[in-house]
């Protein structure tokens, strides 16, 4: 399964960015292959509509999962109809390594 993961960075240092649709980067696991892919996200300073564009951003990738420190309101009803679930990590100090480790565990 992929999962999406929000990143301040395109590292596996990076921290766990607490924004989903405003996220610096996504990166992209492969839990079957430990593929990797770090995105740029285009709407990290768009006016408006960051989140709903962000979900078509990761859900292009087709990921099951997204972990993140939180999601604006409009995003849940979105996931849900794409049937891509979502995980709140109120842990901003988790760098993409450790998370992917929690995912290999």
């Amino acid at each position: 399964m992929k999962v999406a993961i929000t990143s301040t960075g395109n590292t596996l240092e990076s921290k766990l960015d607490q924004r989903f649709g405003r996220c610096a980067f996504f990166t992209v696991y492969d839990t079957e292959t430990k593929g990797l892919e770090f995105i740029p996200n285009p709407n990290k300073d768009v006016q408006e509509g960051a989140g709903p564009a962000s979900v078509q951003l990761v859900a292009s990738r087709n990921v099951g999962k997204i972990i993140s420190g939180e999601f604006g309101i409009k995003i849940k009803p979105l996931l849900d109809s794409l049937k891509i679930q979502m995980i709140v990590l109120k842990e901003p100090e988790k760098s993409i390594q450790e998370i992917i480790n929690m995912l290999n565990k």
